[in-house]
């Protein structure tokens, strides 16, 4: 999974950044300071993997991972060249979704971009600074396609199809709101890359304050939620200054530190649990003597496919999948007693596999 990381400058989002991937990006109280793309690969937390690994003496655990990428602050005209933004759109097209880091802390010692505190207003900057990079790339396509439909007809569906998607823009409106008529209209916009079209996560930035409460009494993340749920986005609450500390922790002193605060997880946690769900992901595991490791596929995803994962010839050559919950496995001690008790279950092609599984592949090719 790769997620693209953006907001104004002085929101705490290069500060959430380096939290998160532990990579040291220069942070500093002033615009454009992030210069180039910074990308960070993050394991993603999860405890199945150690007791799944104590249990088959695994000589490695291999979790999955996220690919984060920071891009400079954007500002206002960002998209025709202001500041360094523009830039840098790029490097989130091949993203699977944006996180939308939003200030929602006062500070007179960390200047707003703007002037003043303003989620909202801060969400709309954005938001055009994508639509006006979007309509750049349709205007080249729609040029593009124009050109090719006069000899192929079949071209005159898209072409019909980039034009609605340029209008629902240029009435200030996300790709990702738009209604189409058939499936087939749908996944053609998703393979265009539009920035507008790609789900978004708001991260809250927060004071220390109003960490407890999961910002529950800080009107600024009530509104950033209100929207949210208004456009089937996702929200978390954070205090970036204080997910740069817990970075520099270590394991067991993390855990105190987040009891201290009244957290039972870090923002990195809750970033994960809001992107998996966003994006309709789930993992499964597969265990060894070799490796204990993480698998992240989509909901829904029948085993074959969830075995291509792996390898092309496990799902070219798939005969069978051996599976059983992580959870059945722990309790029973060893895949043998498991299996004496009748829950380790022999699954076809048409399985689909389920959060925590426990696979073992056969095939033949």
């Amino acid at each position: 999974m790769k997620l693209g990381i953006v907001g104004l400058p002085n929101v705490g989002k290069s500060t959430l950044f380096n939290s998160l991937t532990k990579a040291g990006a220069e942070s500093a109280n002033y615009p454009f300071c992030t210069i180039d793309p910074n990308v960070g690969v993050v394991p993603v937390p999860d405890v199945r993997l150690g007791k799944l690994a104590a249990l088959y003496d695994s000589a490695k655990i291999t979790p999955a991972v996220i690919e984060f990428v920071d891009i400079a602050g954007l500002v206002k005209g960002a998209s025709k060249g202001e500041g360094l933004g523009n830039q840098f759109l790029s490097n989130i097209r091949e993203v699977d979704a944006i996180v939308h880091v939003v200030r929602c802390f006062e500070d007179g010692n960390v200047i707003h971009v703007d002037g003043s505190v303003n989620p909202l207003r801060d969400i709309e900057t954005i938001d055009l600074e994508l639509i006006f990079s979007d309509l750049e790339i349709l205007e080249r396509r729609i040029s593009k396609t124009a050109k090719s439909a006069f000899n192929d007809k079949s071209l005159a569906k898209e072409l019909e199809i980039l034009k609605a998607v340029k209008a629902h823009l240029e009435d200030g409106k996300l790709a990702r709101s738009m209604e189409f008529e058939d499936d087939d209209a749908q996944e053609f916009v998703s393979s265009l890359n539009l920035l507008t079209y790609k789900p978004v996560i708001f991260a809250a930035n927060v004071s220390e304050d109003d960490l407890a409460d999961d910002g529950a009494s800080n009107e600024y993340v009530k509104e950033v939620r209100g929207f949210a749920a208004e456009n089937g986005s996702e929200v978390f609450v954070i205090c970036a200054q204080i997910e740069q500390e817990i970075a520099e922790l270590e394991e067991d002193e993390r855990k105190m530190f987040l009891e201290d605060l009244g957290l039972t997880e870090s923002g990195l946690e809750k970033l994960i649990a809001a992107s998996y769900h966003l994006l309709g992901l789930i993992s499964y595991l597969t265990a060894g003597p070799t490796e204990t490791r993480a698998w992240t596929i989509k909901v829904g995803t029948k085993a074959p496919q969830a075995a291509g994962k792996i390898h092309s010839d496990f799902e070219r050559g798939f005969i069978k999948a051996e599976v059983v919950n992580y959870q059945d496995l722990l309790d029973c001690g060893t895949y043998t007693a498991a299996k004496e008790k009748g829950l380790v279950r022999m699954e076809g092609k048409e399985y689909v596999v389920k959060d925590g599984d426990v696979v073992l592949f056969r095939f033949n090719v």
